[in-house]
C-alpha cells in the first residue's frame, strides 16, 4: 500500500509576464511599425511624451573589433525570468548620432556598392531561410522545402500530406511519418503556428510554446481544440456554463486566445517599403569597424513630469489610473531600451563575424547561423530570428537586412567553410567572365569552383545559379 508523502522539488519554468510579452512584440517590429506603435502609446497614455533627441548628450555606443564597450562589462541589475528571450537586461544609453568615417587625409572612406538595398522577402522565403539554417539532413531539407512552398500567405497548409509525398517523387521517397515530423518542426519556425491545418490547430500550436504557468492556459487549450465552433455560435457565457467554469476564468482564457495570431503568415509581409531606414550603421574608423544606431531609428520617449507630480494628490480613482499608466510607461521605456540594446548586440556580432564581407565583398562572406550568434550573445535562436527580421544594417557596401548576413555553407578543401552567398558570388564572377558564344555549363562551373578550393556538386551549382536568377548555359548562349 502506497503511503502519502510530501516531497520538495525545485523546478524552473518560463513565465511570460506582460512586460516580457511587450518586449518580445516590440523586438519583432520593424522601425516603421515601431514608430506607429509608439505614436499610439503616446496618444493613449498621458504619462508618456516625446523626448527631444538633442536635449542631452548620451554615451557613445560603438563596437571595436579589438575592444569592448562599457555595456559589455556592465552587469544587469535586473534578474528577469525570461532566459529564452533575455531582452530586458543589459540596457545602456546610446549615441544616436552618426559620423561618417574619415581617413588620414580627411576624406570619407567609400566603397562601391555591390548589392545596393536589400529587399524584404515574403513568408515562403522567410521560412526557407530558417529551414536552411536548421541542423537538418539534406533529405529533411528537401521535404521541408516542398512543405513550405505549399503553405499559403495566411500561414496554413491546406494540401494533404499525400500530395506533398507525390510532389517529392522521384527525387525523395518519403513516408507520411517523415513528412509529418518535418512539418512539426516548421510549426515552431517564426512565426509560430505556420503550416497548421486549421484555426484550431494554429492556435493550439501557439499555446504549446507558452509557459505552463500562463494564466488561463489550460482552459484556452481546451477551447482551441474542442470548442471554437461552440464559442462562435453560442458565445462565451453559454460556453462557460457548458464547461462549468466561472465567467472570470472564461474571460481570462479568451484574453489569452485573442493575444494569438489567427493568421500567422500575415506577420511577414512581402511588400517592399518605399524607403528603407537602417536600424544600425557599420563604419570604418582608423582601420577599425564600428557599429552604432542610426539617427532617428530608436524612438526617444520619457515620463511626463507634470502628470507624474499629480500622483498622490488626485482622487482615489484618478490616482489609481495615473499609477497604472505610469507603470505601463516605465515598462514601455524599458522594453524600448532592451530592444535597442539587443539590436546593437546582434549587429556587433554580425560585423565581428562578417568583417571579411565588408572588406572584400560577397566572396568573403562566411557561413553563419542563428545558433552561432545566439550562443555568442547568450540568447535564444528565436530572439535572434526576431531581431534580424525586417531590421536593416547600413554598410559602405549597401543597406542589407540583418538576415542577409546569415547563410549556410559547405566545407572547403582547406578545412574551413564557404557560405552559400560567397559561392553564388563566385558563380556570378565566373559567368560574367565567360565567352558568350561558349557559356560555362554547370559541370564546368563545378570544376572551376573545385579548383578554387570549393568542392560543390553540379546540382548544387545549378541550385545556386537559379537562386541568383541566371539561366542555364543553353539559355545564356541564346541570349549571347
Amino acid at each position: 500500500m502506497m503511503k502519502p508523502s510530501l516531497q520538495i522539488r525545485q523546478t524552473q519554468s518560463l513565465t511570460l509576464t506582460p512586460q516580457l510579452r511587450q518586449a518580445i512584440r516590440l523586438l519583432q517590429l520593424s522601425s516603421v511599425e515601431l514608430e506607429t506603435e509608439i505614436s499610439e502609446a503616446i496618444e493613449a497614455n498621458p504619462l508618456l511624451e516625446v523626448v527631444d533627441e538633442f536635449a542631452s548628450d548620451s554615451d557613445e555606443a560603438t563596437f571595436e573589433a579589438t575592444g569592448e564597450t562599457t555595456s559589455d562589462k556592465k552587469d544587469s541589475s535586473e534578474n528577469e525570468s525570461d532566459a529564452e528571450v533575455a531582452v530586458l537586461e543589459n540596457t545602456e544609453e546610446f549615441d544616436w548620432s552618426y559620423d561618417e568615417p574619415r581617413t588620414s587625409n580627411g576624406k570619407s572612406e567609400e566603397f562601391e556598392s555591390e548589392f545596393g538595398i536589400a529587399v524584404p522577402v515574403g513568408l515562403c522565403e522567410h521560412l526557407l531561410w530558417q529551414l536552411r539554417l536548421s541542423h537538418l539532413s539534406a533529405r529533411d531539407v528537401a521535404i521541408g522545402e516542398v512543405i513550405i512552398e505549399a503553405i499559403n500567405n495566411d500561414g496554413y497548409l491546406l494540401e494533404p500530406l499525400e500530395s506533398i509525398q507525390e510532389t517529392l517523387l522521384p527525387e525523395v521517397h518519403a513516408d507520411l511519418q517523415e513528412i509529418s515530423t518535418v512539418l512539426q518542426l516548421i510549426h515552431h519556425f517564426d512565426p509560430v503556428g505556420v503550416g497548421a491545418r486549421n484555426l484550431s490547430h494554429c492556435l493550439s500550436i501557439q499555446l504549446q510554446v507558452l509557459s505552463q504557468d500562463t494564466p488561463g492556459l489550460c482552459l484556452a487549450k481546451k477551447i482551441a481544440l474542442e470548442h471554437l465552433e461552440t464559442l462562435a455560435k453560442s458565445g462565451s457565457e453559454k460556453l462557460a456554463v457548458q464547461l462549468k467554469v466561472s465567467p472570470a476564468e472564461m474571460q481570462e482564457s479568451l484574453a489569452l486566445l485573442k493575444s494569438l495570431y489567427p493568421k500567422p503568415g500575415l506577420q511577414i509581409s512581402s511588400d517592399a517599403p518605399d524607403y528603407i531606414a537602417p536600424d544600425c550603421i557599420a563604419t570604418k574608423h582608423k582601420g577599425v569597424w564600428q557599429v552604432s544606431h542610426a539617427r532617428g531609428s530608436q524612438p526617444r520617449i520619457g515620463i511626463n513630469r507634470h502628470y507624474e507630480s499629480l500622483i498622490g494628490k488626485a482622487s482615489r480613482s484618478d490616482d489609481a489610473y495615473l499609477r497604472g499608466q505610469l507603470q505601463e510607461a516605465r515598462w514601455l521605456i524599458k522594453s524600448l531600451d532592451s530592444r535597442a540594446d539587443t539590436l546593437l548586440r546582434v549587429a556587433r556580432s554580425i560585423i565581428r563575424q562578417q568583417s571579411g564581407f565588408l572588406e572584400h565583398g560577397a566572396q568573403a562572406m562566411r557561413p553563419l547561423t542563428l545558433r552561432e550568434v545566439a550562443e555568442e550573445l547568450g540568447l535564444h535562436e528565436s530572439t535572434i530570428s526576431r531581431a534580424t527580421t525586417r531590421k536593416f544594417l547600413r554598410t559602405p557596401r549597401g543597406t542589407f537586412e540583418f538576415r542577409y548576413f546569415f547563410s549556410s555553407g559547405i566545407s572547403n578543401s582547406d578545412g574551413g567553410g564557404t557560405s552559400a552567398t560567397a559561392i553564388q558570388s563566385m558563380i556570378r564572377r565566373l559567368i560574367d567572365a565567360e565567352n558568350p558564344r561558349s557559356p560555362l555549363s554547370d559541370a564546368r562551373l563545378a570544376e572551376l569552383l573545385k579548383a578554387e578550393g570549393v568542392p560543390v556538386a553540379r546540382r548544387t551549382v545549378a541550385k545556386y545559379r537559379e537562386a541568383i536568377h541566371i539561366g542555364s548555359s543553353s539559355e545564356r548562349q541564346r541570349l549571347g
